[in-house]
């Protein structure tokens, strides 16, 4: 699949997620298998006023490209700058949240709320066309709620526009991340329009995947909340492993990540996204809830880590994670 001049090398990708898809979660992801990655949402306001913490969200490692840079806003104006602005530190996509369905954004007419109102979606994708030269990719959900399903035509709009690919989350606003993710949207996005379709929903492992593709016909997948805990969901040689190398791998992937987060992650942030990470890699085990209470109640990283590691290390038949299935 190819999204303008940037070619993806696998049919699976990271999706972008608030407070998860830092630098360091981006390129273990990379590392394990992902064909692209794309940053958290990055609000085009703060950018522009270089809000420090927006910033960070911006921050990127060059062995992470190609990487796409999402915006999150509803004002064109402000959206055309700030493309411009990622393009200008080295963005390779820019990307559109169009599916963000908390309501803290929602109310301010960002996110999934642009879903409602194809005109002025219209306005943003001519304005953020106009103003940069890379490829411009949208995320988008089914619609708002059930009784408003336009995928399909803000796809429309959005290839008239110029817009280089469409992602499609197909649950409404209204489903948050409920329900069975129906499908089938997906593959109507993909019979009506030309340019690339990239599916999102309910993808667990690479058979999910294949089913998705299979079954919509979309090029490519993006995998969120299926790929806290398992990275490694992005290898396609993964599951072919033994026991004893698949637990290996997932050490190696593990301890790299959280060096990663030690060297990349603000000094007053490290213990809460290395817990939160040691959390959901432990998903899966006998003992999570015992394991998942020391590790948040830890006074520090380190003594979150060392209980951590002492569980890991207990025989393979006492301990079974995710991923290993």
């Amino acid at each position: 699949m190819r999204i303008g001049p940037v070619a993806l090398t696998s049919p699976l990708r990271l999706a972008p997620m608030a407070d998860i898809s830092s630098a360091p979660f981006r390129l273990i992801a990379k590392e394990c298998g992902s064909a692209m990655v794309t940053s958290e949402e990055i609000d085009a306001t703060a950018l522009m006023r270089e809000n420090e913490r927006t910033l960070r969200l911006a921050f990127y490692l060059a062995e992470e490209r190609p990487i796409a840079m999402q915006l999150l806003g509803e004002n064109p104006e402000n959206l055309a700058q700030a493309a411009k602005k990622l393009e200008s530190v080295g963005a390779d996509i820019i990307d559109l949240n169009m599916g963000c369905p908390v309501p803290k954004v929602t109310k301010q007419g960002k996110g999934a709320a642009l879903m409602r109102d194809p005109l002025k979606a219209a306005e943003i994708f001519k304005s953020i066309r106009r103003a940069i030269r890379i490829p411009f990719t949208i995320k988008i959900r089914g619609g708002w709620d059930q009784e408003r399903l336009n995928a399909v035509e803000i796809a429309k709009i959005a290839e008239t526009e110029g817009v280089d690919a469409v992602t499609v989350h197909p649950r409404t606003r209204s489903q948050q991340f409920t329900g069975k993710a129906p499908w089938d949207i997906i593959r109507d996005v993909v019979d009506a329009v030309k340019i690339p379709v990239t599916g999102n929903g309910d993808v667990k492992n690479q058979r999910d995947a294949q089913s998705m593709m299979k079954e919509t016909g979309c090029q490519s997948v993006m995998i969120g909340r299926g790929a806290l805990g398992q990275p490694w969901i992005f290898d396609p040689n993964f599951e072919s492993l033994g026991e004893q190398a698949k637990k290996a791998y997932k050490w190696r992937v593990i301890t790299r990540h959280r060096d990663l987060m030690l060297k990349y992650t603000p000094e007053h942030q490290v213990a809460f996204q290395i817990k939160k990470h040691l959390v959901w890699y432990a998903k899966g085990s006998p003992n999570a809830a015992l394991l998942r209470h020391q590790i948040f109640t830890a006074e520090n990283w380190e003594t979150a880590w060392k209980s951590f590691e002492q569980a890991w290390n207990r025989p393979l038949s006492g301990l079974v994670f995710l991923g290993s299935l």
